[in-house]
């Protein structure tokens, strides 16, 4: 047994124990180290080096196709055959109500001086002739004094012309001065003429002069804009306009169309116009104008439409156009159902045989009557698709 122990000693380091054994147990040793070799694992120079004992892991290559599936009883999902539709092509674009320019009519002060009486307000409607505010102005007392010297020249003038026919009927003068004194005549009587002008033109009667000048409505419509308030300053005839008057009964739509878009939109034509506030009825509007200039950063142009406003349409409403192309085009139809919406993209599945489908990217078009969907592109009228796309991908996903 000792004898054993030391062999076993021997053999884990034969060079520390300064053991020799016997000739006759020698080929045994020899034996016995050549198989623990045997057994033992010998490093490759790589694993070495690199300090991995484990084994060098194969290279794998997946010819998976994520668009591809197969199942195993492929009549549990019913197919539906691609109809076709015949429509005119529609660009979509957004935009908002805006007030037609031409129709807007500022209402500025007459005079310079200070706002003492305001009769209307923004928003409201006014007629023509109303009033809508008051301001006291030293114009009209200037205005008042160049009539009264207008007035008083003009007296003058008639009575030197008078005179002056007098003496030349008596051969007094000659003809020379009695024309003199009818050219002065005419000139005071435009001075007069003018004077009188000025009056009326700030408000004020010129046989009752007042400091007080009153500013009324030039046109009907609704007041879109206030600029003055009680005791504020004027300036007469500049801006900023004290009001801004606005005949609603016609207006604008401004749409942003993207410029790889303007072929499609043609002036003169006609476009459907819906109202966020008003989503389900449908306004024709015409195009009347294509700005010239582009946003340089968002690539759009604006486009006018020119409408009547049956009396729901306000300033800054949002609205979607719709313009109609003119040449008809060919899509394809399927059942809404059979169109997955997975990440912001429209997909199909199409039938490959023998249990195989096919996952298919599409451009879902418009809603059609009977619960089917325009495809616009990636599928022709024909084509087999799964008529249940959302039956069919949870179906995959479980399997």
């Amino acid at each position: 047994m000792k004898r054993l122990l030391q062999f076993g000693d021997w053999l884990r380091n034969p060079c520390s124990l300064g053991i020799s054994l016997p000739v006759p147990e020698l080929p045994l040793a020899i034996a016995l180290v050549l198989l623990t070799a045997a057994c033992g694992r010998v490093p490759t120079t790589a694993s070495a080096n690199s300090g991995d004992t484990g084994p060098v892991p194969g290279k794998v290559i997946s010819d998976f196709d994520p668009n591809n599936f197969q199942v195993d009883n492929p009549q549990q999902f019913p197919l539906a055959t691609a109809g076709v539709e015949t429509a005119a092509p529609e660009l979509n674009v957004t935009g908002s109500v805006n007030p037609d320019v031409s129709r807007q009519v500022p209402v500025p002060s007459l005079a310079t001086g200070r706002v003492v009486e305001i009769d209307a307000r923004l928003g409201d409607t006014v007629k023509k002739g109303q009033l809508l505010f008051k301001v006291r102005s030293t114009d009209v007392a200037g205005a008042y004094a160049d009539y009264q010297k207008a007035v008083k020249n003009e007296q003058l003038a008639q009575l030197q012309l008078n005179r002056a026919k007098i003496l030349y009927d008596d051969g007094a003068i000659p003809k020379a001065q009695l024309e003199t004194a009818q050219t002065t005549e005419d000139t005071a009587a435009i001075d007069v003429h003018t004077a009188m002008e000025h009056l009326h033109l700030l408000g004020s009667d010129p046989s009752h002069p007042s400091g007080i000048i009153s500013v009324y409505a030039p046109v009907s419509g609704v007041i879109t804009d206030q600029q003055i308030t009680d005791q504020s300053g004027v300036q007469a005839l500049t801006p900023p306009n004290p009001f801004t008057i606005s005949d609603l009964s016609h207006v604008w739509v401004v749409c942003d169309v993207y410029e790889n878009d303007l072929p499609q939109v043609h002036p003169g034509e006609f476009a459907d116009v819906r109202l966020d506030a008003y989503p389900n009825r449908v306004f024709k509007a015409r195009i009347s104008n294509i700005l010239p200039i582009l946003d340089p950063n968002l690539r759009t142009a604006k486009v006018r439409l020119e409408m009547d406003n049956p009396g729901l349409m306000r300033f800054g409403m949002f609205a979607t156009a719709t313009f109609h192309g003119l040449a008809r085009e060919t899509y394809a139809t399927v059942p809404a159902s059979a169109i997955l919406h997975l990440r912001d993209r429209e997909w199909v599945y199409m039938p490959l045989g023998a249990g195989h489908f096919r996952r298919m990217e599409v451009t879902a078009g418009d809603m059609l009557p009977g619960n089917m969907q325009e495809i616009k592109a990636g599928l022709k009228p024909g084509d087999k698709v799964v008529a249940s796309a959302l039956v069919f991908q949870e179906a995959v996903e479980t399997k």
